[in-house]
């Protein structure tokens, strides 16, 4: 497939797998993907398996993501991760801001904001996540949503830093519901996203930018997804959990 920018999937594991169970999968992973050249691919296990999940992938074309970190480099945060941890396991990428985080551990924009500044510090890569939820979708406040949320969690991001920025949109309404948006309805978000970066950057920043979609992505839709020509990724939930269809969708999807 032919994309103007290298797709990025990721497999966000969420409060999955022992570390027994995670290096099965990434195993499996290592095994199918191997000659995967076309795609960044990365996996995010729980902070638990992290560092020995770092360990199997490092001699593969597999990246290592965070589910999350601190906004803060070290000190008296209980139960919180800095930056300078996830480095030891050579995480590359953390995820931020997800819709789960943003309604259960009310994370607003303002804390993703300084999440995102810490990650770049940090010399490590944001996913950013954003998406609106059934009731504001049938209300028609996706776009409003969405330039809430964007402007509000890069706020504190230069052009450059905003470059090596990845955004996942994920319509909260089609997470682990086995709904999904149409091709269509993605490719309309993901322009309407598109269009918010170059007013709030630039059109350099607007072009590069990869944006991820991120709801029941599944090896069935991989492919109609990944086809249009603002989806440069997917961030893959409970398909990831299970290495031939995570596999699946990323041979799919190139």
């Amino acid at each position: 497939m032919n994309k103007e920018r290298k797709l990025i999937i990721a497999g966000n594991w969420k409060m999955n797998k022992t570390v027994a169970e995670a290096l099965d999968l990434v195993r499996g992973l290592k095994l199918d993907l191997a000659n995967i050249k076309e795609a960044d691919i990365v996996v995010c296990p729980p902070f638990t398996a992290l560092s020995e999940v770092s360990k199997v992938i490092l001699d593969s074309n597999i990246r290592l993501g965070a589910q999350n970190m601190n906004e803060h480099n070290v000190g008296a945060y209980t139960g919180e991760i800095a930056a300078v941890m996830l480095k030891e396991f050579s995480v590359r990428y953390v995820i931020l801001g997800h819709s789960e985080r943003r309604e259960y551990q009310k994370e607003t924009d303002e804390l993703i904001a300084k999440k995102a500044a810490a990650v770049h510090a940090a010399s490590l890569k944001p996913i950013v996540c954003i998406g609106e939820t059934l009731s504001e979708r049938e209300a028609g406040q996706t776009q409003k949503v969405l330039e809430t949320q964007a402007r509000g969690s890069l706020a504190r991001l230069s052009k450059e830093q905003m470059v090596e920025t990845i955004i996942a949109y994920e319509p909260v309404w089609a997470i682990g519901t086995g709904k999904t948006a149409t091709a269509t309805q993605a490719q309309e978000t993901h322009a309407f996203i598109r269009g918010l970066l170059l007013r709030m950057f630039d059109e350099t920043v607007a072009r590069r930018v990869r944006i991820q979609y991120g709801g029941s992505v599944k090896p069935s839709n991989a492919r109609e997804l990944m086809s249009q020509p603002d989806v440069d990724g997917a961030l893959v939930g409970g398909a990831s959990l299970e290495s031939r269809s995570f596999a699946d969708i990323i041979k799919n999807s190139i």
